[in-house]
């Protein structure tokens, strides 16, 4: 082995062949995360001539993940399968014919593929993108489900101006916080609604420290429309829903545009028949997935640049936790929110 990492040229003829052996959560069928899933040792994998064999740094948990394994989502990988779409990692090898990519580099899944959870992937090199070494890897590891989505429902469905304001639920989650502070970046003012649970205080106070203009609870907006409590804000352009059921009805309360990206509640979104008729209520949907499979998506990783020069100019933080594989249970229980409310779980590799 010492003398495959003599040189890059010997790495690379010696990629040719085979990967490194890889430690993986793999799931067998569809069902509970925590009883379908296990660490299993994998064998060398084939490093073909286009392909790029990489030493993953960091993986997370997201909500996806956990709907893939339990068979649920709409996009998943037949199984047994490899779980984690998105993730980092430090090129190890390259096939004989590939161009751009170095051993060393850092780079990230891009578009989003199944797999990352293991501690090396090989794929097509068009599978992976470059990033900036100086960018902390367990922002690299999220950058795409969760800001992005923020990005592009800021962008896709009115035109927004400085001075103009939003609205949305489930402002504590990544979304909700990347939301916050894009618009802040752009001064967009931001309306933000959360839930009624021991630690509201707390959790209106880390908001306003990202950007947030206004944070009131469900409880206090139930009987109150948004309007009496904006002050100098102008009325929201637009809202975003990813809870359901009564929350989302806070949202609708201003009229116009509602964006659901998300249903933490389980509960339907019920709209009365004179929103749509007296305050031409809109609803649309966004689903990450769809768009990036759409014309739309052709400069997502320009897209990605631009959220991580964000990150790297410290304009764009969310709590996360890394945490080892060898501790892949205790992280997927911490996501699956079995212990309450925990940062986002990556794995670290």
């Amino acid at each position: 082995m010492a003398l495959v990492r003599s040189s890059s040229s010997r790495l690379r003829s010696f990629s040719s062949l085979m990967s490194p052996p890889s430690t993986a959560a793999v799931y067998y069928q569809h069902g509970a995360p925590d009883a379908v899933t296990r660490i299993i040792e994998m064998p060398p994998t084939v490093v073909k001539e286009r392909h790029v064999c990489v030493k993953m740094l960091a993986s997370p948990i997201n909500p996806s993940d956990i709907n893939r394994i339990e068979g649920v989502y709409p996009v998943r990988p037949e199984v047994p399968a490899v779980g984690g779409y998105e993730g980092v990692g430090e090129i190890y090898s390259v096939g004989s014919q590939v161009e751009g990519f170095s051993p060393g580099d850092l780079v990230i899944s891009s578009p989003l593929t199944s797999g990352m959870w293991q501690t090396y992937v090989v794929k097509d090199q068009s599978m992976w993108h470059k990033v900036d070494k100086d960018t902390p890897i367990e922002y690299a590891a999220t950058i795409t489900v969760n800001p992005l989505s923020a990005l592009r429902i800021l962008e896709d469905f009115v035109t927004l101006k400085q001075g103009d304001t939003v609205v949305q639920n489930g402002s504590t989650s990544i979304v909700g916080q990347c939301i916050i502070q894009i618009a802040k970046s752009r001064k967009i003012n931001t309306v933000n609604i959360i839930r009624d649970r021991p630690g509201s205080d707390e959790a209106k106070e880390m908001l306003k420290k990202l950007g947030a203009d206004e944070v009131f609870t469900e409880t206090q907006l139930d009987a109150k429309n948004v309007k009496i409590f904006l002050g100098n804000l102008p009325e929201p352009s637009i809202g975003f829903n990813c809870v359901g059921g009564n929350s989302a009805s806070l949202v609708m309360k201003q009229g116009g545009t509602m964006v659901t990206y998300g249903g933490m509640s389980k509960k339907p979104i019920t709209a009365s028949t004179s929103s749509f008729i007296f305050k031409d209520l809109s609803l649309k949907g966004f689903w990450l997935q769809n768009w990036m499979s759409s014309d739309k998506a052709h400069d997502c990783r320009r897209m990605i640049d631009h959220l991580l020069e964000l990150v790297r100019e410290e304009k764009l933080r969310y709590e996360i936790e890394l945490v080892p594989l060898s501790d892949f249970k205790l992280a997927l229980d911490k996501a699956m929110g079995k212990l309450g409310s925990q940062p986002k779980q990556v794995l670290q590799f």
